[in-house]
């Protein structure tokens, strides 16, 4: 049976690893879009720009169609990896970590860097919250003014969210409806002569 959910942190949070003198730093981030990822990889790199490394993972989509991991100078598969197998661990999305590095004067090993990627990770994601979403499809209407009403009855019948509108002579509206429904939605309002509904994304 398809299952129309996915999991995914509440809100940023911070965990910390170390090491030897070594100081590991994690944030975690929930994300939407990789534009969201780049204004917080670039904010850190700002805020910490003396650190050696800053490493991170991240995932998007439901089924984490869209996925990245950077090592940043690190041996190669020692914290990119690490970083991305407690996204995998906790099976979470939507989803970005990064972790940064202030070395402290002792090599670690490539086992010690992957122990401390993975336990700066997992305390980030464990000092914040894991929550379910619905995965949701966004549509949009157009349709002629003299069609309102019956276009608002579906919406209110089917308790869909409206998230915006354009009303004149000729009519547009974009709703958001649960994946598991979006099917028998969109035949609902194909059937109405003169509704055109146009599939946009999926949330």
């Amino acid at each position: 049976m398809f299952n129309d959910t996915y999991r995914t942190l509440k809100y940023q949070s911070q965990g910390l690893y170390k090491d030897k003198g070594s100081k590991f730093i994690a944030f975690a981030f929930p994300v939407q879009n990789k534009e969201e990822i780049k204004v917080h990889l670039d904010d850190l790199k700002r805020k910490y720009h003396d650190a050696r490394h800053h490493c991170y993972a991240w995932a998007l989509g439901p089924n984490r169609d869209a996925f990245r991991q950077n090592d940043d100078g690190e041996p190669s598969g020692s914290a990119g990896k690490p970083i991305f197998g407690q996204i995998l661990s906790h099976d979470i999305t939507n989803v970005l970590i990064i972790v940064i590095r202030y070395f402290g004067g002792v090599k670690l090993g490539v086992r010690g860097l992957i122990n401390a990627y993975k336990g700066a990770t997992q305390d980030a994601i464990e000092n914040n919250t894991i929550i379910e979403k619905v995965i949701r499809e966004v549509y949009e209407l157009q349709f002629e003014y003299p069609m309102m009403n019956d276009v608002m009855r579906i919406l209110k019948e089917h308790d869909l969210e409206q998230l915006s509108h354009e009303f004149g002579l000729s009519c547009k509206l974009s709703f958001a409806v649960r994946k598991e429904i979006a099917d028998d939605i969109s035949d609902i309002f194909k059937s109405i002569y003169g509704v055109k509904i146009t599939y946009k994304y999926t949330s």
